[in-house]
Order: structure tokens, then C-alpha cells, then sequence
């Protein structure tokens, strides 16, 4: 330091006035270290750090969000990016580095091989509609009652909307054919509140929806067969290295299943 820092005397050791300020910065830095020892051993237990995660909608709701809400009870410090959208999308976006993982189907074009995969539950999907609707208090419905209203319905070639297209092709029934194509949950509420309208939407969505917090007044019509859409599932890119605090979600997604 270009001095000396301590002056020897006979009862020990006093400092300079160069010591005493190499004390007062030393104790500076090591009230840094032991902040950063404790940052670290947060990071690496998964109580702080950042999780990048899609979904597509029904898993959203019930799987992710249930996961997240008990992640956040025990480390309230992780942030967390939450992307709902089709598979499509979100696939890509773990392509390019843009999520730890997401929970969604292999679209085509894209060779399973390179992720990992694990089954995450299938999706039944319910048919909403208004309490005011005239099929919403009569039981095991069949869908060749449904093809004469209007109904809202996915974009063509999303999974909800090619399961409702096959549960009405194995039974030889056509297709509804009054149809408005759109995925916002805002243009279905709105048709929804003051027409006799169908919606398909997943089970979870529909639960939010009829029983949540949002206070929509919608109901599910009860079928006589359920509507089943294929399979999600939790997907990483096969080597990539998740940090901890995505391990802790993914970790309770599981848990949920």
C-alpha cells in the first residue's frame, strides 16, 4: 500500500492512519463477499433467479399456474416470464433459447429426438355457453343437437378445434358451419354474453371461467361423450442445462400431473 499499516507498541499492535483505512475498506469487501456467498447459495438452491417457461392455455391454467403459486410460497425472490401461445410458437422460442422449458405438443417439422420429453395429461375439452342458452340444462347431450347454433372456435388446425372437427367426423355428423374463428378469450365472452353461442375451450379454461375469480357468467353443457384433445407435453431442449430455479417449477409441474 506503499506504507506500513501498523505500528508496533508494547501492549500489541495499533494501525496508521493508512491501516485504519485498509480496515474500514476490507471490512467492506468482506461484508460483499458473504452478500455474494449468500446470493449464490440462493441462486443455486433455487430461491432467486430467473425461469422463462410457455405454455398452451389448458396447461397454463392447470398445471403451471398451480406450480408457480407453490414455487413463489417458498422462494418469493424468483422471477418468472410466463408466455401462453400455441405449440408452434412456443417451440420455437425453445429453439432459439427463449425458454427453459414449455409445456406444449411436437408441432410438425420439428424432430422429437432433439428434446426430451416428458407426458404431461391430456385435455377434455368443454363446450361453454351462456345460462340463458337452450341446452344448458338438459344432460348427455349429443352433438347432432349442436350443428344448428353459431358457434367460436379456434383457428383451423389448432388441437381443440381438430378434436371437436373428429368428435363430430367419427359420428358421421357435419360440422357445424356458422362458425367465427377466433382464439381471444375476449371475443368469446363477448359473444358469449348476449348470443346462444358454443365455445369450445379446454376444461381448465373453462373451470377459471365458470368458477374463478373473473366473474363471467358461463356454463359447460354436459355431453353424452367427452371430447378428448391429444396429449401435451413438457419439453426441454435435450442438452441444455436448466438452472435451478426452473428445476424447482418443473419439479412441481410433476407434482400436479
Amino acid at each position: 500500500m506503499g506504507g506500513p499499516l501498523f505500528e508496533r507498541h508494547p501492549k500489541g499492535m495499533k494501525g496508521t492512519a493508512l491501516g485504519d483505512l485498509c480496515i474500514r475498506h476490507a471490512k467492506v469487501i468482506l461484508k460483499e463477499y458473504g452478500a455474494l456467498d449468500e446470493d449464490a447459495r440462493r441462486i443455486t438452491s433455487g430461491q432467486s433467479g430467473r425461469v422463462r417457461v410457455g405454455a398452451v392455455t389448458g396447461p397454463a391454467v392447470g398445471l403451471l399456474m398451480p406450480a408457480i403459486r407453490a414455487v413463489k410460497a417458498s422462494a418469493p425472490d424468483v422471477e418468472m416470464t410466463i408466455d401462453v401461445g400455441p405449440s408452434t410458437e412456443l417451440v420455437r422460442g425453445l429453439v432459439e433459447g427463449r425458454f427453459d422449458f414449455v409445456i406444449a405438443r411436437i408441432p410438425p417439422g420439428y424432430d422429437s429426438r432433439d428434446f426430451r420429453l416428458q407426458p404431461a395429461r391430456s385435455e377434455i375439452v368443454s363446450l361453454l355457453v351462456r345460462p340463458e342458452h337452450p341446452l344448458a340444462k338438459h344432460n348427455r347431450i349429443d352433438l347432432s343437437d349442436l350443428s344448428r347454433f353459431e358457434w367460436v372456435v379456434q383457428e383451423i388446425g389448432s388441437p381443440i378445434r381438430q378434436a371437436v372437427e373428429a368428435a363430430f367426423h367419427v359420428k358421421k355428423i357435419a360440422t357445424p358451419t356458422r362458425i367465427t374463428n377466433s382464439s381471444s378469450l375476449l371475443v368469446v365472452l363477448s359473444l358469449l354474453e348476449s348470443t346462444d353461442t358454443i365455445a369450445p375451450q379446454s376444461e381448465e379454461v373453462a373451470k377459471m371461467l365458470a368458477h374463478g375469480p373473473l366473474g363471467t357468467n358461463v356454463v359447460a353443457l354436459e355431453l353424452a361423450d367427452p371430447i378428448m384433445v391429444s396429449p401435451c407435453f413438457i419439453i426441454r431442449n435435450r442438452f441444455g442445462q436448466l438452472p435451478q430455479a426452473a428445476i424447482q417449477l418443473i419439479n412441481a409441474v410433476f407434482e400436479n400431473l
